[in-house]
């Protein structure tokens, strides 16, 4: 642990007096970001369905246009957190908010998947300058001891929009269009920038880091080449294919490439350096791994409750609500289990657990009770508590306080880019096994129709409510496919879950003894007076 430079300075008594206030300030700012993509989860059905009602997009479509928000931001975070370090995190904030906020009036008014896709991405660019700030700017105006409850809230906030999101959808879709998802986004951020002027005090790194153009032209070009494999091999359903695999080759050749020039250059933007510390690495693996599986799952569970069950998408977002609920509840309590149990019994507890509930959606079937659905979802929520306030607190206390950007950067680039591997790897196994499922009962249809038909469910219940009557009997062998390519994925999720657990199990610190605890304790109060 590194605590000499985070107990030279103390925080302003002027700042001190606000805290609360600006780490207020703070989640609406970071609502808004994450707010978005959980909207967007309940629209995909929407967006799915043909002109005047959505845009038609096929499941490669709204694959790209959740993946181009996420790679555009995943990549950019690094140098955000370095631009804000550098130039003042304010600044950085305020910039980001209206660069979010112009992306997401231009998203509302797409008019085809490919626009939406394009929009998408700018509003990524301005989100990538608002997230990092947000924790540096914490880290900044708390003292390390109210460190973690002030971390635990901020998570609490993120779990907050996780649930307000898809509900927050639901209503918009009951009622509006579908580009009313993106326009809500205007308000607040006009709120939001409001109160940060007023608020929030700027802050910057004494000693900011040189940017790093090369290696954020390499992580982004070799991260986009990787996904775009993995979800082109989904959509041929051949993960053989010649086109396919050469995609992929060169996306792992470019970040090999990538992660050689961050280790030879004297201002790498990605420092390889941190993750010779063991428990640095294991907690950013578990961030990874875990919104790998929750953000594939996330992906197909839209389609099951919206397409296989029938409900509407408000009804679907409240379906959502046990999971923002539990996260909400423990997310800010996950603390005291820390310090009851120690880093690694809670983490590996969680990843645990993480592993049971989508191991579950492997039994869901048509007609399962949805109770058993929420209960789910409720137990998901609380294992993702006690993996994100954990991991992140080891993060953040791992690096000193200058580097409070560059270490909130490191643990949402993983987060990112393990949720887009997630949609784009699990996407593509639900879209392999449905395909798979489905094309033999297909063989009526005419040879164009049989292809756009087995691309997803909403494809073939597109086609079967084309046909009218003589199309009925595609939608049971529909429900059918699609249900056998859920429990499919969600083993793969439960998988991904179980190497996580491990991974936790093995390198994450236990409780320290109870001596140790105690003298820790009295450094950190030493350190900070």
């Amino acid at each position: 642990m590194t605590t000499p430079s985070v107990a030279a300075t103390r925080v302003p008594e002027a700042v001190h007096r606000r805290r609360w206030a600006i780490l207020g300030v703070l989640m609406l700012s970071l609502l808004i970001v994450v707010l978005d993509n959980s909207i967007l989860n309940v629209a995909i059905k929407t967006i799915s369905t043909p002109k005047p009602t959505g845009l038609g997009a096929t499941q490669s479509e709204l694959e790209w246009a959740i993946n181009a928000y996420t790679l555009v931001f995943a990549g950019l975070l690094f140098t955000a957190g370095l631009i804000g370090d550098r130039v003042g995190r304010k600044k950085v904030l305020l910039g980001g908010l209206v660069v979010f906020g112009i992306g997401s009036a231009l998203a509302a008014e797409s008019g085809s998947p490919t626009e939406l896709i394009a929009f998408r991405a700018l509003m990524a660019l301005g989100a990538a300058f608002v997230m990092p700030a947000t924790l540096a700017v914490l880290m900044n105006v708390f003292e390390r001891e109210e460190q973690p409850k002030a971390i635990g809230i901020w998570a609490g906030g993120v779990g907050l929009a996780i649930a307000i999101g898809p509900i927050t959808g639901g209503v918009l879709l009951d009622h509006f269009w579908w580009g009313s998802v993106f326009l809500i986004n205007v308000p607040i951020v006009l709120l939001a920038l409001a109160l940060m002027l007023w608020l929030v005090p700027d802050s910057r790194d004494p000693r900011p880091g040189r940017l790093d153009p090369v290696g954020v032209v390499l992580s982004v070009v070799g991260l986009v080449l990787l996904v775009y494999g993995i979800i082109k091999g989904g959509e041929l359903a051949d993960f053989t294919d010649a086109k396919v695999l050469s995609t992929i080759a060169a996306g792992l050749v470019v970040l090999a490439a990538f992660i050689v020039f961050e280790k030879r250059s004297d201002h790498p933007s990605l420092d390889v350096t941190y993750f010779k510390n063991k428990v640095f690495s294991a907690a950013m693996a578990a961030i990874a791994l875990v919104f790998f599986a929750l953000m594939g799952v996330t992906f197909f569970s839209v389609f099951y409750t919206q397409s296989v069950r029938g409900y509407s998408p408000l009804q679907s977002g409240l379906l959502m609500l046990p999971l923002a609920a539990a996260q909400m509840i423990f997310a800010p309590r996950a603390r005291l289990v820390v310090e009851r149990f120690g880093n690694r019994a809670t983490t590996t507890a969680g990843m645990v657990v993480i592993a049971a509930t989508l191991a579950a959606f492997a039994t869901f079937e048509a007609d399962t009770p949805i109770w058993l659905l929420e209960v789910i979802f409720f137990l998901m929520g609380t294992g993702m508590a006690h993996i994100m306030t954990p991991t992140s607190v080891v993060i953040m206390q791992a690096l000193p306080r200058e580097k409070a950007g560059s270490a909130s950067a490191l643990s949402n680039t993983f987060r990112q880019v393990g949720g887009a591997l997630g949609i784009a790897v699990l996407g593509s196994v639900l879209s392999t096994a449905y395909r798979n499922g489905v094309e033999g009962k297909l063989g009526s249809l005419p040879a164009g129709l049989r292809d756009t038909a087995g691309e997803s469910i909403e494809a073939t219940l597109g086609v079967a409510a084309k046909l009218g009557p003589q199309g009925r009997g595609l939608v049971d062998p529909a429900n059918d496919a699609f249900l056998h390519a859920m429990h499919i994925t969600a083993l793969w999720g439960s998988a991904v879950a179980v190497v996580g657990a491990v991974v936790v199990a093995v390198f994450l610190p236990g409780k320290p003894p109870a001596r140790q605890e105690g003298e820790e304790k009295q450094e950190l109060v030493t350190a900070t007076e």
